[in-house]
């Protein structure tokens, strides 16, 4: 409930932020001035920013089971299952959170975490990982999964992800609402409403300054991957498995995984900007270097 809170708060202090600004700089008056409710304006983008990823956030459990086909192990038939559950349960225990649901999937090698609290988080590995990995390279992927929903992750990048809806939405419309203005300082009908110049600036700026956000979360969620992998190596008591794991996971094809859920997995990406995994190069030299110091 505490990161619910931060993200609340988070999203609060950014629209007081965007509206101090706009204060000013003048910004608010000129929007006034020209028929924009820059408070309506600021009420909708934090609606909009907190509110899309707060049902994202909500849903991302039971969203993950249903595209995943996730076969939750409520009582395991088999050595491996009662292995994977005994494993999640020491670490989670280890971590201080809750027991996570702990589940199983079809796919190539692959494993995520998620869910909106720490204390009701699923924990779910493929098929695929568990064939093509050693037991320890597979405790060590699920101690760095457990790492992610004892960091709060989940709840993390949701805020991350809240706050740049909050600025694309808000910034998007007032450049909009300026160049439509722009292009009729001399129409009689001006004051008439938002016109196309409006709304065709409001599409373009949505789509680049989503661009922009998705550079920042993937920084973000790169940099969260690294505390996962730290965190692996700690609840395992020795860094060695994960590097293993990383290593092993190196020479293997990654399992996809839904957008809202890649942050949460163990694969890379394709375009580093836009990546939500370091390279596994990069991965293995923090380990390592971490062990050196």
């Amino acid at each position: 409930m505490k990161r619910i809170a931060l993200f609340m708060l988070t999203n609060i202090a950014v629209v007081v932020v965007l509206g101090i600004v706009a204060n000013l700089l003048g910004v608010n008056r000129y929007l006034t001035a020209n028929g924009l409710n820059l408070g309506a304006l600021l009420g909708f983008a934090f609606i909009m920013g907190m509110g899309g990823a707060f049902i994202s956030l909500l849903m991302s459990k039971p969203m993950a089971k249903m595209s995943m086909g996730v076969q939750i192990i409520n009582q395991p038939q088999n050595a491996d299952e009662a292995w994977i559950v005994d494993t999640v349960r020491k670490f989670s225990d280890k971590a201080g959170i809750q027991m996570p649901e702990v589940g199983i999937y079809q796919g190539e090698p692959n494993a995520f975490a998620t869910g909106a609290f720490k204390n009701s988080a699923l924990v779910a590995v493929s098929t695929g990982l568990l064939q093509g990995m050693t037991r320890e390279e597979v405790e060590a992927v699920i101690g760095h999964e457990v790492a992610h929903v004892a960091n709060g992750d989940m709840v993390t990048m949701a805020l991350i992800q809240g706050v740049m809806n909050t600025f694309v939405v808000f910034l998007s419309r007032v450049i909009g609402y300026a160049v439509d203005s722009f292009l009729r300082r001399n129409d009689d009908n001006a004051n008439s409403g938002p016109g196309i110049g409006y709304m065709i600036s409001t599409v373009v700026l949505d789509i680049l300054f989503g661009v922009l956000a998705s550079i920042i979360v993937a920084w973000f969620s790169r940099q969260r991957e690294f505390r996962a992998d730290a965190g692996a190596a700690q609840l395992m008591g020795r860094k060695q498995p994960m590097i293993s794991a990383l290593y092993r996971l190196g020479g293997m094809h990654p399992g996809a995984l839904p957008q809202n859920m890649q942050a949460m997995g163990i694969t890379g990406g394709i375009g580093k900007l836009f990546s939500s995994h370091p390279p596994i190069e990069e991965r293995v030299a923090a380990l390592q270097n971490a062990q050196q110091g």
